[in-house]
């Protein structure tokens, strides 16, 4: 699960954030409350998941609200 969580964290930097980094959050969650012997690569995961949200809030932000434009 850390793996995963790290592999979906990556990618969701630059598609499918608003997917992608809640996916790789809880996957390191539950990686780390197992206790993966790759805690490591679950918490780069939980910081590639946490960043990902971070973009979909700014990106959000800079466009006044609107996530998605049709114009």
């Amino acid at each position: 699960m850390a793996v995963a969580s790290f592999l979906l964290g990556l990618p969701g930097l630059l598609v499918l954030n608003f997917v992608l980094g809640p996916a790789a959050v809880v996957l390191a969650l539950v990686a780390l409350s197992r206790g993966t012997r790759r805690r490591g690569r679950a918490l780069l995961g939980l910081a590639l998941g946490v960043a990902d949200l971070l973009i979909v809030v700014g990106l959000t932000v800079a466009n006044h609200g609107v996530i998605w434009s049709f114009a």
